[in-house]
């Protein structure tokens, strides 16, 4: 179709950049894979990796060239994980040509950050100008003020903008994450407009699943899927077919917030617009899987301590993290040491109390770390607000006591066929005491953290332990000295 035939001027479509030629056999460049290539009896196996090093080791780039070549980027990219860092650096001087936008897509954080490091700022800025808006902006980051200034120098001005733009919203957040690949075009036209649009195909994004409909000011009014502008009569109107009610993500908003709205929703795509209330990019069903994998590890490396967790972050990193928590650790053991401390006669004056007091602080703080988790779960998937924080509390602590009961009813038992039947009522006693806190504390604790803006999952755990364990001791001891089990 000739331009002065074009149904709609080109400054009234929003369009990504084309990021290349689509393959003669329509489908995607990259998800053609013979079998050869992931046969998984010669792929990434010990031998294989072996192999690898060792050509290395012999300086033999065209035997690694020839080792690396058969594999999917995905494999390339697991390959440079798996490898020492100098090694890592040789293994790229190898498979120069190798090395592509994908492979660096795929790479570990740190892995990544460590090879552009490494590369000049030209090399890594035409690796950026390959990659979707999105994957550029998670390589270039975490990089230093000095690197990053001298990367986007070399980049074109279009994709400049666009990176320096998703470098302005906070990490974490729509705007960082959102593709500014998608299509966008005005309300008045027809359905036939539309299709004899993209039919022509010029400057299309390689995949998109919707279109979004927008007014004047580029604010969305709506969007039309595929699958209904392929069903719909050439001379319906478009205003007339798409979907006005749609979901909207703000740029500024967090990525958990972000996925929360894909699964209540059910969206497969939404528009995210910026404080003015434009259409600057999308969210698609993609980027939300990743989110909520990072999310789901994330939180549980927190409640551990373990900070990032990653096989592959720097020593100095991993222990700064680690070190840090368990030092608080430290400091919540000895006070429960104190507690013990304080009952030390009657400890000496019967063994039995230092051989069962663990056991309900033991079972304490696994019950504290069960109501803990669903808990943290509760208020990261927004199902714990305060509106229903009472409701929540009432309901762990029944939960609580029906565990506590079974629990001390069962070493209540044991421990008077052993030793005596008061020794028994009072661990049993004990254990129903403790559990309670810790089915309390195990709700208190991350509301609090949350209140206080602060993630719930980081150092919710060392304080319910504290708790358990204290309380236990405590509970326990004090009875016993309480009912006369010791004098």
């Amino acid at each position: 179709m000739a331009d002065d035939e074009r149904p709609f001027d080109d400054d009234e479509v929003m369009l990504a950049p084309d990021d290349g030629d689509a393959p003669e056999d329509g489908g995607r460049p990259d998800d053609r894979i013979d079998d050869e290539r992931m046969d998984e009896e010669n792929t990434l196996k010990p031998d294989f990796v072996r192999s690898v090093r060792d050509a290395l080791e012999d300086g033999e780039k065209g035997a690694v060239y020839d080792l690396v070549e058969p594999l999917h980027f995905a494999d390339v990219a697991d390959l440079l994980e798996l490898l020492e860092r100098d090694e890592r650096h040789r293994l790229a001087e190898a498979i120069t040509d190798l090395m592509t936008s994908d492979v660096v897509a795929e790479l570990n954080d740190y892995v990544r950050d460590e090879m552009m490091e490494a590369l000049p700022a030209d090399a890594v800025a035409q690796i950026a100008e390959q990659l979707e808006t999105d994957d550029a902006v998670q390589l270039i980051e975490d990089l230093n003020e000095a690197d990053q200034r001298a990367i986007l120098a070399e980049l074109d001005p279009e994709d400049r903008i666009a990176i320096q733009t998703a470098l302005s919203y906070p990490e974490e957040t729509a705007g960082r994450l959102m593709s500014r690949e998608f299509v966008a075009v005005p309300e008045h036209i027809t359905v036939g407009d539309l299709i004899d649009f993209l039919r022509d195909g010029r400057d299309l994004p390689d995949e998109f699943l919707e279109v979004f409909v927008v007014d004047q000011r580029h604010h969305p009014v709506g969007t039309c899927q595929l699958s209904w502008i392929l069903r719909t009569p050439r001379t319906i109107p478009l205003g007339d077919v798409m979907k006005r009610d749609q979901t909207l993500i703000p740029a500024t908003l967090d990525q958990e917030e972000v996925a929360l709205m894909f699964q209540k929703y059910g969206l497969i795509s939404a528009a995210v617009i910026d404080e003015d209330g434009r259409l600057v990019g999308q969210m698609t069903v993609d980027d939300i899987v990743h989110i909520i994998a990072e999310e789901a590890g994330e939180d549980a490396l927190l409640m551990s301590g373990a900070g990032e967790g990653d096989i592959n972050e720097p020593i100095r990193e991993a222990y700064s993290s680690r070190v840090r928590w368990l030092i608080a650790n430290l400091g919540t053991a000895l006070v429960a040491s104190f507690i013990i401390a304080l009952f030390g006669a009657a400890i000496e004056q019967l063994v039995a109390l230092a051989v069962l007091m663990p056991i309900v602080a033991s079972i304490g703080g696994n019950a504290g770390t069960q109501t803990m988790a669903v808990t943290v779960r509760a208020i990261a998937m927004n199902q714990l607000t305060r509106s229903n924080t009472q409701r929540i509390l009432w309901r762990e602590f029944r939960v609580a006591m029906l565990n506590g009961v079974t629990i001390a009813v069962l070493i209540g038992m044991g421990t008077a066929a052993i030793f005596t039947p008061r020794l028994g009522a009072v661990i049993a006693a004990a254990m129903v005491i403790n559990v309670a806190v810790a089915g309390l504390a195990g709700v208190l604790v991350p509301v609090a953290f949350d209140r206080l803006r602060q993630d719930p999952a980081v150092a919710s755990s060392v304080f319910v332990t504290m708790i358990t364990d204290s309380m236990g001791f405590f509970a326990f001891l004090g009875l016993a000295v309480a009912s006369g089990v010791v004098g």
